[in-house]
Order: C-alpha cells, then structure tokens, then sequence
C-alpha cells in the first residue's frame, strides 16, 4: 500500500458553488515535495499545508482535516465517464494505491511515511461544488449510488511530513463492523442502517454522527 500523490488546491472564485464566499478549493493538483500535515484545530480548514478550504460548513476542521480517494477507484470512474482523471480531481489530499479506502473502519488508523498517523472518520458526502466542477449530469446522486465508494475522511492522530511514494499501513482497527461504505450508505440511501453506524461514534466525522443520533432519536432506535 502507498501514497501516489499528495494534493493541494488554491482558492478560486467559480459561479457553481452555493459557499458564502463563492469560493472553492476543490481544484487539487499533486505536489512535489514533502509536504507538512497537522491537526487544523477545530476552527481550522485543512490538515495539509497549502491547501485551500473554502467552505468550512462543509469541509476541513478536525474531524475533516484529510480526504483520501484510492487511484483504483479513479479507475473505474474514468472507464464510467470515458474521460481522464488525474490525481487530485475528485478534491483529496491523497491519492491511494493498494488500499481499499471505501471499506476502511471508521476509527482505523493509517501510518503514511515515518510520522504521520491518520484515523478514519467516515466518507465524503457530495456537494453541488463536486458537480459543479465535473460538470457530469446528475453528479451528486450518480456519486451517492456507485459502488466506486465515497473515499474517506481523516483526522491527525500524529502529526508528520508526507510526500508521493511514501508507505502507507494500516496500524489499528477498532472492534465494530463499520465501515466507510456502509456509513455513506446509511447517511446517504438507507437511514434506517443509521441507528447501528453508532456502535462507531466515539470515531465518526461530526455531522454524520449527528445525522445519525438525530435520526436514532426520532424513530426510537
């Protein structure tokens, strides 16, 4: 398992995004070099130094300070779209290989290069500024239904510097059955597998922790 790329992106202004500032980060292109990744704080945007998050309702922070996408699922978007997608395209920091990111347990930990240790917090939730910047008809439901998987999100355990080719291992799982894949589902298609993404609470990305408790709340579950 390893790192292919690290990814970056600069604010720009677009017209597609509904972020109050009508601007976005979601253009990330691969970075040579080490590059520094640390906890944001709660307030703070990304982990990764030089990147852009613009929309913090949606994005960065603690529980979102890293996204990660696999090349393999890359892949199997580009045979989908017949179209070239780079590293970097879909929005994540990193770009995987040999990982099955989609199917990773919420809570698992990921050792990248010599230091840095990341813990899986659930999975990307599509927005119209995804949509907006691939320009693919019916975008957002298309992401939601396929089994390509939504990615992962990640917050530092450890701080560390990274760079493309760097190792990647898994080095903790936590003791449930959660994974990003059916959290995305439940938050995603079927609400009802909600109540049980709660077994992995003490791990998940806040909104889709509270999505769930909420929902748990309401039917009594």
């Amino acid at each position: 398992m390893e790192l292919l790329s690290v990814n970056a992106g600069r604010a720009r202004t677009v017209d597609y995004t509904n972020a109050p500032s009508g601007m976005t980060g979601i253009d990330k292109r691969p970075v040579a070099g080490p590059v520094r990744v640390e906890a944001p704080g709660p307030a703070g945007a990304s982990g990764v130094a030089g990147d852009a998050v613009c929309d913090l309702r949606f994005h960065g922070g603690a529980d979102r300070a890293v996204y990660a996408f696999a090349r393999e699922d890359l892949d199997r978007w580009e045979r989908e779209l017949g179209r070239t997608l780079d590293a970097g395209c879909f929005g994540e920091n990193l770009t995987t290989r040999g990982l099955d990111v989609n199917n990773a347990l919420i809570g698992e930990r990921w050792r990248i290069g010599e230091d840095l240790v990341l813990e899986v917090t659930g999975g990307r939730i599509p927005c119209r500024t995804f949509a907006g910047f691939l320009e693919e008809q019916g975008w957002v439901r298309r992401f939601n239904q396929s089994t390509a998987g939504p990615g992962a999100l990640l917050r530092v355990i450890e701080p560390g510097e990274i760079r493309a080719g760097d190792r990647l291992e898994i080095v903790h799982r936590p003791d449930h059955d959660i994974t990003v894949a059916h959290l995305h589902r439940a938050a995603t298609a079927e609400r009802a597998l909600l109540p049980g993404t709660l077994v992995a609470a003490e791990w998940m990305e806040s909104g889709l922790l509270a999505l769930a408790r909420t929902y748990a709340e309401k039917h009594g579950a």
